[in-house]
């Protein structure tokens, strides 16, 4: 940052937080049962992308609960998420209620 700062700017960098990475599995039952959710809701069996986030608090729910967290994303790229002019589209939205279901009952079916 100092690099790259302006002439005659003092640049002090404190960390705040932050949190360890995680990744989650594609094989376990909860897995299988959201790919199965947005199968049902979206006709299409997702893809897993393993694309970042930023949400601290889920390794240590593996950590200190001992659980793997299943995280469903429904942005799209053109839905600009956390900018001024962020979106979603009526028809995601309303096949996401029906992804989250799906995935209750096909996990519900695995306990």
């Amino acid at each position: 940052m100092q690099s790259i700062a302006p002439a005659g700017v003092r640049v002090k960098v404190t960390p705040m937080h932050g949190g360890q990475g995680y990744v989650c599995p594609i094989d376990i039952p909860a897995y299988k049962a959201a790919e199965h959710g947005f199968e049902v809701a979206f006709g299409k069996k997702p893809l897993a992308a393993r694309r970042g986030g930023s949400i601290p608090i889920i390794s240590s729910f593996e950590q200190i609960l001992g659980v793997k967290t299943i995280l469903m994303g429904f942005g799209l790229e053109k839905n600009a998420i956390h900018s001024p002019n962020e979106s979603m589209d009526l028809e995601v939205w309303e096949n996401g209620i029906v992804a989250v279901t799906e995935f209750y009952k096909a996990l519900s079916s695995t306990l």
